[in-house]
């Protein structure tokens, strides 16, 4: 039978199907209303934020330590608020001689039989609070190496040159006469120029080097690598004689993937399977890696938006500045300094189809840092305006440091701060100390320590106070109780920071951020190991009314966004963050 020449089993499928497809159409508007409110609601939070405290100092600068003795090539922070700094064997001079009774090292002098000795430290530790040096000896050539801390506190140093490219040194500054052990011929390889970060399970990954296009994994104390695998990317990257994918960026991603960025090119890499699992656009312009001498950092990754799975965390990239390929054989060959470059690109590291976004800063820059501040801002600092790495080869230091602020819109994130008087060109370096402050150091464009020239061997020593330390913010800036604060975190678990505040305004969960940050081993314009995590934070307690504060945190979800160790903690009040606390997860 038929209804009006309809046929009856579709009639009936009709019947059937019509109901389902009326409630999957309720239940996607739902969905939809219901993320539309969502998303008003989140816009309607924002809205209501108090906006970030302004400012309008831009900075100043302090000489902290006339001679220091090394020029510092090479840093990193320790979490007993010593800074570990070292340059190079092979200028057999310093500034810092060997106190009585320390044998002097000999060594052969430029490959003949003539054995000289060599009575200089080439490292040092640095106490933060007292700008007191205490010389410490490394025997086998750290020059131009890589490093960081491992989750118990010990830096990891892995390179150099000649004697000591595979070479791994280690040292804790936790005694009063704590010094390097160095382990020769560890690596398969040569690291000289290689990068080296941490991983989930807190061993280290050491990438490239020159002439070595591949990686291997940092042994146990002790032992040797059995292997390096060839990464063709490095080899795909070198630029003829210039090199220019020397110190790749390098970062960990929440999936456990290391991102790899080598001149102009970029990829995730499986340090598990050994595979290449995505390569990303290539990033015109020029040359980003040394000696080309680009900067490159994480923005903030945050966890404030309920986003702890694997998936929903964004990790975002930003590249500074660098030149052209042939800038480095230009400058060796005297034909001229050719300028830096002056862009910034930006890029989503974890989004399915990433694009780089190009913005301009405000001047050239090559052989900078770019570094992470507690409040989530970036810090562009020292470096030149014209040239490369390499002795001789930059020349117009670039005296003016470049806050960055990545959550304002494109064309308001670069703000021009108080400028140095010192040159802080190749071979200089900075770190983020506890207190907010900056720590600058180094430069050292020739193959000695040279007193008079035009640019003179640096041992002198600066802090740099951000705007954050503008004094009249002080009323604002929270200072952390540290003996009733949580400092052993453990993933995804709650945790309390007590804090105190002058600014007697009552506070709301929205005020307050608490930021954590990995202290960096910072060398040749690239700070490996470097992020900033936002936790989420809520139920903002007063423990005394108007004074003091407790504050609930949930730490990091897994060691993939947050890799085991030390950590510097801040309270951050709208933008005006506290002295850091070393935490340990």
């Amino acid at each position: 039978m038929r209804f009006a020449g309809i046929n009856q089993t579709w009639l009936w499928r009709g019947i059937v199907i019509f109901p389902w497809i009326v409630a999957w159409v309720l239940v996607i508007l739902f969905w939809l209303r219901l993320d539309t409110h969502d998303h008003h609601h989140h816009h309607e939070e924002e809205a209501t934020k108090k906006p970030d405290i302004e400012t309008n100092f831009i900075g100043s600068w302090e000489l902290i330590n006339n001679d220091s003795g090394v020029s510092a090539m090479h840093v990193n922070l320790m979490p007993t608020n010593k800074l570990i700094v070292y340059d190079a064997t092979v200028y057999r001079i310093s500034r810092l001689p060997y106190p009585k009774g320390v044998p002097c090292v000999p060594f052969q002098f430029n490959n003949t039989n003539l054995t000289l000795q060599d009575c200089f430290a080439h490292a040092m530790e640095y106490d933060i609070d007292t700008n007191q040096v205490r010389p410490l000896k490394v025997t086998v050539d750290p020059w131009c190496s890589s490093g960081g801390l491992a989750p118990d506190g010990t830096l990891v140093s892995t390179g150099g040159w000649n004697d000591g490219n595979k070479t791994v040194r280690y040292i804790r500054d936790s005694c009063s006469d704590c010094d390097w052990r160095e382990h020769n011929n560890i690596f398969q390889e040569p690291r000289w120029y290689a990068t080296q970060h941490i991983l989930a399970n807190g061993d280290f990954i050491v990438i490239g080097g020159r002439g070595a296009f591949s990686y291997e994994f940092v042994p146990k104390e002790g032992q040797i690598s059995q292997k390096a695998y060839y990464l063709p990317l490095l080899y795909e990257t070198t630029d003829f004689f210039a090199e220019n994918n020397l110190y790749p960026f390098v970062y960990l991603i929440p999936d456990g993937n290391i991102f790899v960025f080598s001149n102009y090119r970029s990829i995730l890499l499986n340090p598990t399977t050994n595979k290449v699992v995505k390569t990303f656009p290539i990033l015109l312009g020029g040359s980003r890696n040394y000696p080309a001498s680009g900067m490159s950092a994480l923005l903030p990754i945050r966890f404030d938006y309920n986003n702890f799975s694997v998936n929903a965390i964004k990790v975002e990239m930003i590249v500074c500045g660098g030149n052209s390929p042939d800038a480095f054989v230009k400058a060796l060959k005297k034909e001229g300094f050719l300028p830096a470059l002056q862009d910034c690109a930006r890029m989503i590291i974890t989004d399915p189809n990433p694009l780089w976004d190009i913005e301009m800063m405000p001047s050239r820059r090559t052989l900078g840092d770019a570094l992470n501040l507690p409040n989530g801002q970036i810090l562009l600092i020292n470096g030149a305006q014209n040239g490369t790495g390499a002795w001789w080869n930059a020349e117009e230091p670039n005296f003016t440091p470049v806050l960055y602020s990545p959550d304002k819109p494109k064309g308001q994130r670069f703000k021009g701060l108080n400028p140095n008087t010192i040159a802080r060109m190749y071979h200089s370096s900075s770190a983020l100390l506890p207190s907010g402050k900056i720590w600058v150091g180094g430069s050292n464009p020739h193959d000695t320590y040279k007193d008079v020239d035009k640019y003179p061997t640096e041992t002198r020593v600066q802090s740099f106070y951000p705007p954050y330390l503008d004094p009249n913010l002080d009323k604002f800036r929270p200072l952390i109780i540290q003996d009733s604060s949580e400092k052993k975190l453990r993933y995804k678990d709650k945790f309390e920071t007590h804090f105190s505040i002058q600014e007697g305004d009552k506070l709301s969960d929205d005020d307050i951020k608490v930021t954590m940050y990995f202290p960096p081993f910072t060398t040749h314009g690239f700070s490996m190991n470097q992020r900033l995590l936002v936790l989420k934070s809520e139920d903002i307690v007063e423990v005394e009314k108007g004074v003091s504060y407790k504050i609930s945190s949930t730490a990091p979800p897994f060691a993939e966004v947050a890799p085991p160790g030390y950590y510097l903690l801040f309270v951050v009040h709208r933008g005006v963050p506290s002295k850091g606390m070393w935490v340990q997860i």
